[in-house]
């Protein structure tokens, strides 16, 4: 009989349960699902700001002369090309094109970056990189330990965090990171976010977390600043349009298929994994794009979740990668890859399967929520 293998535990465990979390385990770490209502967790990141534990994420450090050489080997964008002190959102591709990882890459210095996986696939990232290191004179590094991640999102987000920073948030631009110290301990700032809204990630070291969550909870009475769990993550990013390795990404997509072609960067010199069958997937996208992914909203009250079909005229048309209940819209959402005949926003006669009733949902361009800037 085999042993279950215990959740891994954040290094704000007690305190979330201290909170009255409710926790679940997601990609083998125990994590909060939400404190009280998700809804209102939700409504909070869009109008003040939410505070996120993230430490189940995945950091892999990859240094030396030839790092940047070994990232544009082994990743599809151009990873020399990132200043440092700037972050890039790129993937990492099996050799058949197909889809390991979305990552966020942050350049620290000239020969190091911080490659950051989701924490389903971190250990699969990691295995990669480190044999497609092979014959670069770069060292990967699994740092998955070394870090806390703590996410503070939303409007005003900004302001809480400048009061236990002297960092310059001023000039820290989106997709930019900098070191500096919050409530007293070290940390890499990044302008990044997974939930439609400004905010930062701050990345620190676990004996730190706990200061620092305190620090910027009590920063963050006056703003209505609330703990906010990964349900709620979940719905923010499906607003704005944000895929989820799992949902709309997988090993079976390229990134042409999911739409985002745009991070497969084919200028950049040298070969790198799975050039050949990315081509071939880009060529078929323009000329003849298999199913695309869209958005959905219903028009009446029923949810639609991941794996339900998507119908028109009585036929199968595609398939529901993501759905909840969108707070900010007040309808049912979901994101779903459909035939590219049945893609145009505004396409008639367009439902979902729904326990086999044919649920009516407009079809519309993604994100379905976009910030004022």
């Amino acid at each position: 009989m085999s042993q279950s293998v215990s959740p891994r535990r954040t290094a704000l465990d007690a305190l979330h349960r201290s909170l009255g979390a409710t926790m679940t385990d997601f990609a083998g770490w125990d994590m909060p699902l939400r404190y009280g209502s998700e809804r209102d967790e939700h409504n909070a990141v869009r109008t003040a700001a939410g505070l996120f534990d993230l430490s189940h994420m995945g950091e892999i450090t990859v240094t030396g002369v030839q790092a940047a050489d070994l990232l544009d080997h082994a990743l599809v964008g151009n990873m020399g090309s990132i200043k440092p002190g700037r972050a890039r959102y790129t993937m990492i591709c099996r050799e058949d094109g197909g889809i390991l990882d979305d990552l966020i890459v942050y350049r620290l210095e000239a020969d190091t970056y911080m490659v950051v996986a989701n924490a389903s696939n971190a250990q699969t990232v990691l295995d990669a990189l480190a044999e497609r290191a092979a014959g670069f004179d770069a060292e990967v590094r699994d740092d998955r330990e070394a870090y806390a991640l703590l996410a503070v999102q939303g409007p005003h987000s900004p302001a809480i965090l400048k009061s236990v920073t002297d960092a310059d948030l001023d000039g820290l631009k989106y997709y930019a990171g900098l070191p500096g110290t919050v409530a007293g301990a070290p940390a890499l700032i990044a302008r990044t976010g997974y939930t439609g809204e400004d905010g930062f990630e701050l990345f620190l070291a676990p004996e730190h977390a706990e200061q620092v969550w305190l620090a910027l909870t009590e920063a963050g009475q006056e703003y209505g600043l609330v703990p906010a769990g990964l349900s709620c993550r979940d719905t923010l990013r499906l607003e704005a349009g944000m895929p989820l390795y799992g949902h709309e990404l997988s090993t079976a997509l390229t990134p042409f298929d999911a739409g985002l072609g745009r991070v497969v960067k084919f200028e950049k010199t040298g070969d790198f994994v799975g050039r050949g069958p990315l081509a071939e997937a880009a060529e078929r996208a323009e000329k003849n794009p298999p199913r695309k992914l869209v958005g959905l909203i219903a028009e009446g009250r029923r949810v639609p979740r991941a794996g339900m079909a998507v119908v028109a005229d009585g036929e199968v048309i595609g398939e529901v990668t993501s759905g909840a209940p969108s707070p900010t819209l007040g309808k049912p959402i979901a994101m779903a890859y459909v035939d590219a005949a049945h893609a145009e926003p505004g396409s008639k006669g367009v439902g979902v399967d729904i326990r086999g009733t044919h649920e009516p949902y407009e079809v519309v361009a993604l994100p379905f929520y976009q910030r004022q800037k």
